[in-house]
């Protein structure tokens, strides 16, 4: 194939405004991913844009394996009521407690809005 370029699980942006911290989850665009690394705003930044993470979550949430989840891209956290405002990033891979600080999500990769 010719036009192959790369599988896409990891992609190169450009760090949004307030740059990224290793491990936090971020939107750039259409694309939802987890930042490799901790990089300035404007610098290039490795997102992760598949596979599975343990996220911050709204805590006064109990999750089920299955459980759509969605990002407030102003707090970054990860919560499973869709709202006005929200984006979807994947879904809830394990059971997660009220109250708990963090829940496993399977990422999509790409950002949608919310349904309300």
């Amino acid at each position: 194939m010719k036009n192959y370029i790369q599988a896409g699980d990891n992609l190169t942006v450009v760090a949004p405004s307030g740059g990224t911290v290793s491990g936090g989850l971020y939107k750039v665009g259409g694309i939802i991913g987890v930042a490799a690394t901790t990089e300035a705003a404007g610098d290039p930044v490795v997102l992760k844009t598949r596979g599975v993470f343990d996220l911050k979550k709204t805590s006064a949430q109990a999750w089920a394996v299955g459980d759509l989840v969605f990002m407030n891209t102003t707090t970054r956290d990860v919560t499973n009521v869709s709202a006005t405002g929200l984006v979807l990033v994947g879904v809830a891979t394990e059971i997660a407690v009220n109250p708990s600080a963090t829940g496993a999500c399977r990422l999509n990769g790409v950002s949608a809005p919310a349904p309300v």
